[in-house]
């Protein structure tokens, strides 16, 4: 039995941003387990390097966000299904034997937050408009196809990376042009926004929202501010609504326990520890 204290970290670039830290070390904390957690600012260029280096230093896995997520993928040793299809991994396991573990959890921690949010959501109960074709996108694909939604419609400011992701995901999944994307709301059971419109510093969500119509499961993937314009309207016009905060907590729960060996609660402590 190695008496190491278990390390883990999040490695991106710009990496101080992040809430994975307060949010992990908080489990540590109140589950009252050995180790830490450690945001990891990264060059592309040095990503392998540093993997490679890691176990060596203590650490069990990692987090990886922007901009690694692929190349991550790429690196690894052996890579879940999930991942594969997603083409990118958010989460590394270091393996006694020296191999590097990937996996996604972004769609578990989509889904997740889905149910938690809005427990009598039924995934059969119609189409999905999703907006966003980026890697927040795919995952988001995935776990809805899995979970049963029976058509997604996914609309993008540039409709070339929408059809692309389209072709992957197969006839389920159809496109619908950036500027008519207000028109397709009504007749939508979830709306997803997985785009960065609408967060703190970027450009504001032009779409028409008037579509919106209540009962309709609207959530955004943008937690800062964790009301955003998208999920305002969506409570005005009677939407069920759930924000961000939660998929980034639900996909942090299977890593944890990975690396530390005990499953985490999502509960209010929980949020109220990742948004300090």
């Amino acid at each position: 039995m190695s008496d190491k204290i278990p390390l883990a970290g999040v490695i991106g670039t710009p990496i101080a941003h992040s809430k994975s830290p307060q949010l992990h070390r908080h489990w540590l904390r109140t589950l009252g387990l050995k180790g830490d957690y450690i945001p990891m600012d990264v060059a592309a260029r040095d990503l392998e390097d540093v993997l490679r280096t890691l176990p060596k230093a203590g650490f069990v896995g990692v987090n990886i966000t922007i901009p690694h997520k692929e190349a991550a993928l790429e690196l690894a040793d052996l890579v879940t299904d999930r991942a594969t299809l997603i083409g990118a991994a958010n989460t590394l396991i270091f393996r006694r034997d020296g191999q590097i573990h990937a996996d996604n959890t972004d769609g578990y921690g989509f889904i997740e937050n889905l149910k938690a949010g809005a427990p009598h959501w039924d995934p059969g109960a119609g189409p999905a408009t999703v907006m966003g074709a980026g890697g927040a996108a795919r995952a988001v694909l995935a776990s809805l196809l899995d979970a049963g939604v029976p058509e997604i419609l996914l609309t993008n400011r540039t409709r070339v990376r929408a059809e692309k992701l389209a072709d992957d995901f197969g006839k389920k999944v159809s496109v619908v042009d950036w500027v008519q994307a207000g028109n397709v709301l009504e007749d939508s059971a979830l709306v997803v926004n997985t785009t960065s419109l609408g967060m703190i510093g970027k450009p504001a969500m032009r779409v028409p929202l008037d579509g919106l119509r209540a009962g309709t499961l609207v959530t955004d993937l943008v937690y800062a501010p964790l009301k955003t314009d998208l999920l305002a309207a969506a409570e005005a016009a009677g939407c069920v609504t759930v924000d961000g905060l939660g998929m980034l907590l639900h996909q942090a729960v299977p890593a944890f326990e990975r690396w530390f060996g005990h499953r985490p609660v999502v509960d209010s402590a929980t949020r109220a520890a990742a948004l300090r």
